[in-house]
């Protein structure tokens, strides 16, 4: 891609998006432009003034299974084990290297493994670029430039969206959301993008309530992954990661952990959650075999295919004792089983005997 000139601002200046995108539209733009407010960031790509592409910083992922989620209504090949498949595969990769546009090869590899076809995958980029650029047409003050991308010329192209089309939409639904809420003068309203917080704000769930909205994570005993000593590099607490969709069994399996020794998050959805166990990186997981959406089987395949949890400790927790369920445990990687109902004492045991 050949960029066209356009002036570059590193330093924080008024933005006037509309303007700016409208420009790019007109001069026929080929590249990236990046606006970065604050510690947000958005990334448009342009192919002759047509969008391919646009992302921000905040959560794109989480953005981009959210609209899975919505095609997975008539898309039956979108199952929950190829969305945290996904995840576990490009966003690890978001996080650890510099990587163009993650979510975008996301997409890509979504069609190249037949999941979705150019025609679903143009429209789920539509509807991602309309929450991108409707978030950007808020920012007042930032940075901008336009770069050079010629290893986005070697990926697909599912679409060429007109951008004085996209922009001119997504202006309007803004507009019309700023108009149907009371807004202090003073204030200007900001979206859910530009909230500082949001990237970080993780949901949590009410364990003796299992229909809490966003239900998913919440920290216990001290509330902080594994500690270390620094004096002699020993841990002074693991963290152990529980996934169940019973907040009966959590709460258990919580009072039995009730320890200095631990740090214990408890997970009621393995699909939403799953990347947060990533992110905390336990030194154990206790996992459910029998869960909605995504069993304990699957995801206990999935996570030994993550370079990070090959060595982790994952214990299946469940009510079935048959010689065939211990040994498709095993199959798929699980370093224990522990049978259902358990005691405190059998719980520890489990517990220390694959931590020591």
């Amino acid at each position: 891609m050949n960029t066209i000139s356009m002036a570059s601002y590193k330093s924080s200046q008024k933005l006037n998006p509309l303007s700016l995108l409208a420009q790019l539209s007109s001069r026929q733009a080929n590249g990236c432009l990046q606006v970065s407010s604050g510690s947000v960031s958005w990334s448009i790509y342009l192919e002759q003034g047509k969008l391919i592409y646009a992302s921000n910083s905040v959560d794109p992922f989480e953005r981009l299974d959210l609209h899975l989620r919505r095609l997975s209504r008539q898309i039956p090949t979108l199952v929950s084990a190829v969305r945290v498949q996904v995840r576990l595969i490009f966003e690890s990769d978001s996080e650890t290297q510099s990587n163009q546009s993650p979510d975008y090869q996301a997409i890509c590899w979504l069609v190249n493994q037949k999941y979705l076809n150019s025609v679903q995958a143009a429209t789920l980029i539509e509807e991602l670029a309309e929450d991108v650029i409707g978030s950007l047409l808020s920012v007042k003050e930032g940075t901008h430039q336009l770069i050079n991308l010629d290893q986005f010329e070697e990926l697909p192209k599912f679409c060429h969206l007109d951008l004085r089309t996209l922009v001119e939409r997504c202006y309007e639904h803004l507009r019309r959301q700023q108009t149907s809420k009371p807004t202090s003068p003073s204030a200007e309203p900001r979206p859910d993008y530009l909230n500082q917080n949001s990237a970080n704000n993780q949901p949590q769930v009410n364990p003796g309530n299992s229909s809490t909205p966003n239900a998913g994570l919440q920290k216990t005993n001290g509330g902080s992954p594994a500690g270390v000593n620094k004096k002699n590099g020993a841990k002074n607490t693991y963290a152990i990661a529980c996934i169940d969709d019973s907040p009966t069994v959590l709460n258990a399996i919580n009072s039995f952990l009730d320890d200095k020794s631990f740090s214990v998050v408890m997970i009621n959805d393995p699909v939403r959650a799953l990347m947060q166990v990533v992110r905390i990186k336990p030194d154990l997981i206790l996992l459910d075999v029998a869960m909605p959406n995504l069993d304990g089987y699957e995801l206990c395949s999935l996570l030994r295919k993550h370079p990070l949890f090959k060595k982790t400790p994952i214990i299946m927790v469940t009510g079935n004792k048959g010689f065939l369920d211990r040994a498709k445990a095993k199959m798929v990687g699980s370093s224990g089983y522990l049978t259902k109902p358990f005691n405190q004492s059998e719980l520890l045991k489990i517990v220390f005997k694959h931590l020591s």
